[in-house]
């Protein structure tokens, strides 16, 4: 049986009553009196085993009015014959029914306003106090609407139900909205603390005891790392409107009590760190189907609006192209980067190749999925995320209270035990993940050499989250050249990234390689540093994945030096570029690198004369993404062109390299059809070598020419190289 409800989010964090909301169009008869009787007593018994901190009265108001409701239905499952048939009795009149499936929505509607009371983090009921106050209010006048309409006397119920009905019509009319003082008071306050931070007055100790630890209930530091994944959830998704910059103040504010109330010594830090973002929406997708009726075997058909036109699967980032249409992103690129001008859709012409995303369908997959318990996660990069987020919402009383915590955890990071310095590099990791004020003031504060005593900690999980706050620190420009100077700090990186005590530990300090290297003078510096390049070259070749991508990476930003050839080669990173050539994950990036190494004669020369380079470049060419094969194309224009008739003999007499530059002459991107145009004019010199192997380099040659006309500002020295990643560091 299917959901009665489509694209209702069973998140938690999302607002409860947002969303369209359908009554159960498969019951009817008796089957809708039995599902209303069965809502009811899961509401009810739900509810007896919830704590509500905050909106006692309104939640103790709405579960007596449920309780009454209970008492209506099951006085009509007792008025059903046991020989009735699936439809209500020819007595019952015709609106009764719709009146059922209205409240039906109704007892629906107050089970995920209760769950969301009883489940959201204590500081976020807080700051939605009013707004969630009325919530209540508008659910109890639906109900006196729906209970106005209700033929009472039509179900010839008994007298005692229907006084009891019409009671409880009247006092839901009457109902005012209601806001708890206390709450509102305590809200308030948490406001008080954050004006104070912003004019740099730091809030009474006793003061904030007691409203953190007496009256919010939040009496430890794992209650405080909840509470701060809550609200940093609710920043990420802004499902709600609410001011993002008051959010941001909270979480900070929540930490410095964390740390300031409940010292260093609470937080378990022998396990390996887990992001609290993917984690969470994982969670909560899989908390999904409890709300579900039937869910363990309902069938499910996409709705066609989801499907991509061209693909026909389930959008993962959709996207409006000029005529309107929505595709997918990687659907629609393809077809764009295939040489195609005209909507798949329409048969229009595109005006531009401007791919706008449809937040608004992407929002309503995402609703579907949640209320069916799919999974489905966000394109990287096509969503906010939270650094951006952070970034536009960062109020003064945020940043003054992450520096007074960043100043204490510097601190204890210098002067603690181990287990403390443990817990404060994973505070300073998670603190430099968001905002360039809070990697500012942590590395001001003498953060740095503290963080590198822990490069070689024996507890694995420092160790990472050092790296790791290190690596997250140097996303800031100014911080780069204070960890460039600080002695030793370099040596160490480089003592992760080949013994490190954990995959991740590696990775990132490949990763911090890479972000180091965005500077110039910082590329010779890191390329002469003992084991660096070489250790580079064994994560690409050995690496997991995402190891793989961070060393190519960082290998490719070291490329762009002039004098770093001659390092490369020797320590084995142009050996394992063109291995990676076969590897789809990183091919793009490395044939890029080795396009730029090839501007080196004696490289070329050296490399040139190996067929498993030219193989495996070929290779790309035939197999690879539009970029990959612009990369691998002009890696080989560029190989022949230094490396001199020889290397242009090998490359000419290549199988099918001919078919392939014609292809690419035909489909390849700008920059690609230019590389091709110059290698075919360089292999026809070699004719009468690669007559033999097939290549008819004079087919192409008047295809070559007028492609290579296009481009009449190009120069034939021109070497650069064309990258689908941006030079950024993702923050862990």
């Amino acid at each position: 049986m299917t959901s009665p409800f489509a694209f209702l989010s069973v998140r938690r964090r999302r607002f409860p009553l947002a969303g369209a909301f359908f009554a159960p169009g498969g019951l009817s008869g008796a089957a809708l009196i039995h599902a209303l009787v069965a809502l009811c007593s899961d509401v009810v018994a739900a509810a007896g085993r919830c704590d509500f901190r905050f909106q006692r009265y309104n939640s103790r108001s709405l579960i007596c009015r449920i309780r009454v409701l209970a008492a209506l239905f099951e006085s009509l499952k007792e008025s059903l014959a046991p020989t009735a048939s699936s439809s209500l009795p020819p007595r019952f009149p015709g609106s009764a029914v719709l009146c059922l499936r209205e409240l039906y929505i109704f007892v629906y509607r107050a089970k995920l306003l209760l769950e969301y009371c009883s489940q959201s983090s204590r500081l976020w009921l807080l700051l939605r106090n009013p707004q969630i106050s009325g919530n209540f209010h508008d659910i109890a006048q639906e109900l006196a609407t729906a209970l106005d309409v209700l033929p009472l006397h039509g179900l010839r119920l008994a007298d005692d139900v229907c006084e009891l009905i019409d009671l409880l019509r009247l006092q839901c009319k009457r109902s005012k909205f209601f806001v708890d003082p206390d709450d509102e008071e305590l809200r308030c306050e948490i406001h008080s603390f954050l004006a104070r931070f912003e004019t740099g007055e730091v809030p009474d100790p006793a003061e904030l005891r007691n409203t953190f630890v007496n009256r919010l209930g939040i009496q430890d530091a794992g209650v405080c790392r909840t509470e701060i994944e809550f609200l940093e959830e609710q920043m990420l998704s802004q499902d709600e409107d609410i001011d993002l910059s008051v959010v941001s103040g909270v979480i900070a504010l929540t930490r410095y009590c964390r740390f300031f109330l409940f010292g260093f010594h609470e937080v378990e830090v022998g396990k390996p760190f887990v992001d609290v973002y993917k984690f969470s929406r994982k969670r909560l997708l899989s908390q999904g189907s409890s709300l579900r009726e039937g869910s363990s075997d309902f069938s499910l058909t996409i709705p066609k609006d989801f499907c991509c036109p061209i693909s026909l699967d389930l959008m993962k980032d959709p996207v409006v192209v000029s005529t309107g249409q929505t595709y997918d992103r990687s659907s629609i690129t393809q077809w764009i980067e295939a040489g195609h001008r005209s909507c798949p859709n329409s048969g229009q012409t595109l005006t531009h190749n401007r791919l706008v995303p449809n937040r608004a369908l992407r929002t309503l997959i995402s609703q579907w999925c949640a209320a069916y318990g799919l999974p489905y996660e966000t394109p990287d990069g096509s969503g906010v995320s939270i650094e951006s987020i952070t970034a536009a919402c960062a109020s003064k009383a945020a940043i003054e209270a992450n520096r007074i915590t960043a100043l204490m955890l510097v601190e204890q990071l210098s002067a603690g035990s181990q287990e403390v310095k443990a817990v404060a590099a994973r505070e300073l990791r998670l603190m430099a993940k968001t905002g360039k004020e809070n990697r500012a003031f942590i590395a001001e504060a003498g953060a740095i050499p503290a963080l590198c005593q822990l490069f070689r900690s024996t507890n694995p999980v420092a160790q990472e989250n050092a790296l790791t706050a290190i690596l997250n620190i140097s996303i800031h420009d100014g911080n780069k050249r204070k960890i460039m100077e600080e002695d030793g700090c370099l040596e160490l990186i480089v003592y992760v990234l080949r013994h490190g005590l954990t995959t991740e530990a590696r990775e990132n300090a490949a990763a911090t390689l890479f972000s180091l290297s965005a500077v110039h003078e910082f590329k010779q510096m890191i390329v002469d540093e003992k084991g660096a390049v070489a250790a580079l070259a064994d994560l690409l070749m050995q690496g997991s994945p995402r190891g793989k991508k961070d060393a190519v990476m960082a290998l490719f930003n070291l490329s762009t030096h002039p004098e770093s050839w001659s390092r490369m080669l020797d320590m084995g990173s142009v050996s394992a570029l063109v291995g990676a050539l076969r590897d789809e994950i990183v091919a793009e990036e490395a044939a890029g690198a080795l396009a730029l190494l090839m501007r080196h004669q004696i490289l070329a020369q050296t490399i040139g004369i190996e067929d498993t380079v030219i193989t495996n470049l070929v290779g790309l060419m035939r197999r690879g993404t539009p970029k990959a094969k612009e990369n691998a194309v002009a890696a080989l224009q560029e190989m022949c062109r230094r490396g001199g008739s020889t290397v242009t003999q090998n490359v000419a007499k290549m199988p099918m390299l001919g078919s392939l530059i014609q292809t690419i002459l035909l489909t390849g991107t700008k920059r690609a059809r230019r590389k091709a145009a110059l290698l075919v004019r360089m292999c026809q010199r070699c004719e009468s070598t690669t007559a033999a192997h097939g290549n008819d380099w004079n087919i192409n040659s008047t295809l070559a020419r007028t492609n290579s006309l296009r481009g009449s500002n190009y120069r034939s020295g021109d070497v650069s190289v064309s990258m689908s990643m941006a030079i950024q560091v993702h923050v862990l």
